[in-house]
């Protein structure tokens, strides 16, 4: 008997389809792979003009060696799972370049999974930049923009 996954997509109040919890799961779990083709960013960039998205409508997952999982090219149900500035999962990238969501907590029956995206934007983070990257995961910490915030430098004060 083939086992059920611990998720089904469905429609989500943030954002399109989402990812939710078919039963209770723990702390720690590791509960998806991201699938998808592995490609160069040169590509990834390519694909989404030519489509006519912008990048923010993308199932794009950059890799620490610096390609991207294409997940809308043979990827999953772990694509559809939202942002969120107050997030239940996270993802793990393996030493063999597997990337995994895993569980931040415990998560109820029900509840939509959610991983902080952590998009990085090299320009100037303008309010109209930041809105072509919106948030509406509705969490009290909610940023607006799925935006990694910029680390302000602190001024560095003149000794006399």
């Amino acid at each position: 008997m083939r086992k059920l996954p611990p998720y089904i997509v469905k429609t989500s109040g943030v954002h399109g389809n989402g990812v939710f919890a078919r039963r209770r799961i723990p702390a720690g779990e590791r509960i998806v792979e991201y699938q998808g083709e592995r490609i160069e960013w040169a590509t990834a960039l390519a694909r989404a003009e030519a489509a006519g998205a912008p990048i923010s409508h993308t199932f794009f997952f950059s890799l620490a060696d610096g390609r991207v999982i294409d997940g809308a090219r043979h990827g999953n149900e772990a694509r559809f799972i939202n942002h969120s500035c107050e997030p239940n999962c996270e993802p793990f990238e393996h030493e063999d370049g597997r990337v995994y969501i895993y569980s931040l907590m415990d998560i109820e029956r029900g509840e939509e999974l959610t991983y902080y995206y952590a998009l990085i934007y090299e320009g100037r983070h303008t309010p109209t930049i930041k809105r072509a990257f919106p948030c509406h995961c509705g969490s009290p910490g909610c940023t607006g923009t799925m935006l990694t915030p910029k680390s302000r430098k602190k001024p560095v004060k003149a000794s006399r």
